[in-house]
C-alpha cells in the first residue's frame, strides 16, 4: 500500500473484477497506453471477458496501440463498438476491415484537441495505469503519458491501476501539462528536447476515482527483428544523406532533434547512428525504442523526449533494472505536446517514418493495403511530416518474393501528399525531392528508389503518361493497374503475367 500516498484511496482498493463492473454497455472508455506501454493490464481485459456473456459493447480511446491481446480479445468477444485513434493488432484489424468494429484513424497529436473542442464527446470512465499516487491523490504514470491527462480531465469516473512491476524511481520522469482549449491557446514553451513545462504527475479530481486496482504485470514487450540487409541499407542511405547535409553547412554533427516511428525499419535506422560520425544527438519523438537506449549507452544521444517507452524484454530489464542511469536523459509528455505542430516546427525535428508504398510523384500511403484494408493507422507520422525540418519516409522497394513493388504509379491511398514529403528512401537508394517539380521527382524516384525488377515497367508508365501532358502526368485507366494486377494475379509484374498468358 506504500505506493498510495493519498489515504482516502485505500478505502476503494478493489479486485479487478469488481472495478470492471463500473464499465457499462455503450460506455466511452479512455484508456492509458501508447504503443503497448502503460496500458490497462487488468481491468480492460476483464471487460473483454465479460462481453462473452453480457450485452456489452464499448468505445475505446487510447494513446495508441494496447499491449498483450487486449485489443484482440475486445474485438473477437464483440466488446468493441468503436476504436480510436490507433491500433496495431491483427485480430482487431480484421474486425475493422470486416465492418465489425468502427475505427477512427487519427493524427495522434489531435485526439486531445478533439475531446476539448467537441463538448458532446463524453468520456464515461478513464482507466489509467500508475506507478504511484501522490499525497494529493494525483497519478504518477508508468511508461507512457499519451492521452491520459485529457481522459482523466474529461471522464466522469476514474479507475487507477497501480503497477508494482515498475520501479518507483519512474516518479519525476513525466512532464504533464493540460493545454487550454482552442482558440487563443497559450504558447507551448518547449524550446529544446529537455525543456520542462508542467508537472511530474497527472492532476485529477480525487472525487472521480471509483476504484484502485493493484497489478504487477509488466508492459507487453516489443517484438523487433534485428536489422537485416534491407534495413541496414536504408539506414546507410539516410546517414550518408545527413552527412552530406552537414558537409554543405545545412546541419551540424549534432543534427536536429530526431523523431522515428515504431517497428523494425525505424529501429534499424536509429541503430545505425551508433556507428556514425554524428554526436551529441537529441530526440523529440513519440516512442523511445531499443535503439534510443543503444544510442545513450554509446554516448551518442544526450537526451530523448517522447510520450512512451516501448522496448523489448531484454532492453526493458536493462533500462528499468538500472533506471537511475537513464532517468536524467528522458522526459515523457502528453502526446498533444510530443506531437504538437508548434513545437515540432520550432525545434526543426527531423522526422523518419515508414511507408506501405509511395508513388512516382512523392505521395505516401502509410495505412491502407491496396487502398481499402486498414493496416495500423497514420499514428504520429503526419504530425511530424507536415511540421518538421525534414520529412523522411522509408520502406523496402519490394516484398513477397518480389511480387509487390512498394513504389507504384499512384498510391492506392494517400496519407502524406507530395507537399509534405522531402526524402524517400528504399534499400536501393534515396531521392531528395525538395524543390523538384513532379516530372523531376518521378525521374529521380524511378532512378534511385525502384527495384531493378520494376524500374523499366515504371519508366514505361511514366513515359506513356508524359506524352499525354499535364503537370502531374497520369494514365487514369492504368494509374492503379498495379494494384488490380496484384489482387487478381498475385503479382505486380507485367512480364510474369505475359509469360504466364503465353
Amino acid at each position: 500500500m506504500d505506493r498510495i500516498k493519498y489515504s482516502p484511496y485505500l478505502d476503494i482498493v478493489q479486485t479487478p473484477e469488481k472495478a470492471a463492473l463500473n464499465i457499462k454497455n455503450k460506455h466511452v472508455v479512455g484508456v492509458s497506453g501508447f504503443t503497448k506501454a502503460g496500458d490497462s493490464k487488468t481491468v480492460l481485459p476483464i471487460v473483454a471477458k465479460r462481453a462473452l456473456h453480457e450485452d456489452l459493447k464499448i468505445t475505446v480511446l487510447s494513446g495508441a496501440s494496447l499491449g498483450y491481446d487486449t485489443d484482440a480479445d475486445l474485438a473477437k468477444n464483440g466488446a468493441l463498438y468503436k476504436r480510436m485513434p490507433f491500433q496495431a493488432d491483427p485480430t482487431l484489424r480484421k474486425a475493422i476491415n470486416n465492418h465489425e468494429v468502427l475505427y477512427v484513424d487519427q493524427h495522434l497529436g489531435q485526439t486531445a484537441d478533439m475531446l476539448q473542442n467537441i463538448d458532446t464527446f463524453k468520456i464515461d470512465i478513464a482507466i489509467i495505469e500508475a506507478v504511484g499516487i501522490t499525497k494529493e491523490g494525483y497519478i504518477i504514470p508508468t511508461t507512457s503519458v499519451g492521452n491520459s491527462p485529457i481522459f482523466a480531465e474529461k471522464a466522469d469516473k476514474i479507475i487507477i491501476e497501480v503497477n508494482r512491476s515498475f520501479p518507483e524511481s519512474l516518479a519525476g520522469l513525466h512532464d504533464v501539462k493540460i493545454l487550454k482549449k482552442q482558440p487563443n491557446r497559450e504558447v507551448i514553451p518547449v524550446l529544446d528536447a529537455y525543456t520542462r513545462i508542467g508537472d511530474p504527475y497527472i492532476k485529477i479530481d480525487p472525487k472521480k476515482v471509483v476504484a484502485i486496482v493493484y497489478t504487477e504485470v509488466p508492459d507487453s514487450p516489443a517484438v523487433i527483428s534485428a536489422p537485416d540487409e534491407k534495413t541496414k541499407a536504408i539506414s546507410n542511405h539516410i546517414l550518408r544523406f545527413l552527412e552530406q547535409e552537414v558537409e554543405e553547412g545545412r546541419l551540424t554533427e549534432s543534427l536536429l532533434p530526431l523523431q522515428a516511428g515504431i517497428g523494425k525499419t525505424a529501429n534499424a535506422i536509429l541503430s545505425g547512428f551508433k556507428d556514425s560520425k554524428f554526436k551529441n544527438l537529441t530526440m523529440y519523438s513519440e516512442v523511445l525504442q531499443d535503439s534510443t537506449f543503444e544510442l545513450i549507452d554509446a554516448g551518442k544521444l544526450l537526451f530523448a523526449s517522447a510520450s512512451s517507452i516501448t522496448v523489448t524484454e531484454s532492453c526493458s530489464n536493462k533500462v528499468f533494472g538500472n533506471f537511475d542511469q537513464y532517468k536524467d536523459k528522458l522526459i515523457l509528455r502528453p502526446q498533444n505536446i510530443s506531437n504538437a505542430a508548434e513545437v515540432i516546427s520550432r525545434l526543426g525535428v527531423i522526422g523518419i517514418n515508414t511507408a506501405i508504398e509511395f508513388d512516382i510523384y512523392g505521395n505516401v500511403n502509410s495505412t491502407h493495403i491496396t487502398g481499402t484494408k486498414m493496416m495500423n493507422g497514420i499514428g504520429g507520422s503526419g504530425d511530424f511530416a507536415r511540421n518538421g525540418y525534414l520529412s523522411i519516409f522509408a520502406c523496402p522497394s519490394i516484398s513477397k518474393e518480389g511480387r509487390i513493388s512498394h513504389i507504384v504509379p499512384m498510391v492506392s491511398h494517400t496519407d502524406h501528399t507530395e507537399h509534405d514529403v522531402d526524402i524517400l528512401v528504399t534499400e536501393q537508394g534515396l531521392a531528395d525531392i525538395r524543390g523538384l517539380a513532379p516530372i523531376e521527382r518521378a525521374l529521380l524516384i524511378i532512378q534511385n528508389c525502384v527495384h531493378p525488377d520494376y524500374k523499366e515497367q515504371l519508366l514505361d508508365y511514366f513515359t506513356e503518361a508524359y506524352k499525354l501532358g499535364g503537370h502531374t502526368p497520369h494514365i487514369l485507366n492504368k494509374a492503379l493497374s498495379w494494384h488490380t494486377l496484384l489482387q487478381s494475379n498475385g503479382t505486380m509484374k507485367i512480364e510474369e503475367l505475359e509469360v504466364h498468358q503465353a
